[in-house]
């Protein structure tokens, strides 16, 4: 891994070139020992929470946000146009196709940067999985099919790609971790439904939500935001 890093007055920007994913790193203060691995959507890159982190104002807690660019990759629903895209959506109706194969490699290189993290000193279980809308279906997939024990996961207007193969909870090793899952109910996109469909598949499997519809469209707004900053408060005081 190469990379640089630069102190601005108020954080620290580190930008990491691993063999399998570039990603950008932010540090709210010296010595994290916590971290949140932040995944944006499709077309996106990683600087697209990038912004968020100063706005969340977690009270001088030191954390490192990691915030990760996909690959590029043709999607079929854009007529086969290369974009930054955690795997390829095939068609966008309520029961969308996608290609599971891109999923499962994605979930394998976010592994690796959580390998990256135990390298730095941050244990997994210190560790918050969360993403907007495609990058959400790759943090349920790190955190419901994946091999670490992870801090929680924050699931904003995405959805689970393939519910039929949810563990339950109380064999597997992220069954006690929290899910923040946040919707917006003018969404066009990730159709509200299947938020709270999300949310009604992870309770019957025994998994701890937190849910919570918003009046906005595909996007993050800021009495969310302020929601967040809190959630992770929370999260990192336990």
């Amino acid at each position: 891994m190469i990379g640089y890093r630069v102190f601005d007055g108020l954080f620290f920007w580190r930008v990491s070139v691993s063999e399998a994913l570039q990603y950008l790193t932010v540090d709210t203060g010296d010595s994290p020992e916590v971290a949140v691995i932040w995944l944006h959507g499709l077309g996106a890159d990683c600087h697209d929470f990038e912004g968020l982190v100063p706005q969340l104002n977690l009270g001088g807690k030191a954390v490192r946000f990691i915030l990760p660019n996909a690959p590029m990759r043709p999607v079929t629903i854009n007529g086969g146009m290369p974009m930054r895209a955690w795997y390829d959506i095939l068609e966008m109706t309520l029961e969308r196709k996608v290609d599971m194969a891109n999923i499962e490699e994605s979930a394998e290189q976010i592994e690796q940067i959580i390998e990256d993290l135990a390298a730095q000193g941050i244990s997994s279980d210190n560790v918050i999985m969360a993403g907007f809308s495609q990058g959400g279906v790759i943090a349920y997939q790190v955190a419901l099919r994946g091999n670490y024990k992870l801090a929680g996961v924050m699931a904003l207007s995405t959805y689970l790609a393939d519910a039929s193969a949810l563990p339950e909870a109380a064999t597997h090793s992220n069954g006690a971790a929290p899910f923040l899952i946040h919707h917006g109910n003018q969404d066009n996109v990730v159709s509200p439904i299947l938020g709270g469909r999300a949310n009604e598949q992870l309770q019957a499997r025994g998994f701890t939500t937190q849910y919570q519809v918003y009046d906005m469209p595909h996007a993050v707004c800021p009495e969310q935001v302020q929601d967040i900053a809190a959630w992770l408060t929370q999260r990192f005081a336990s």
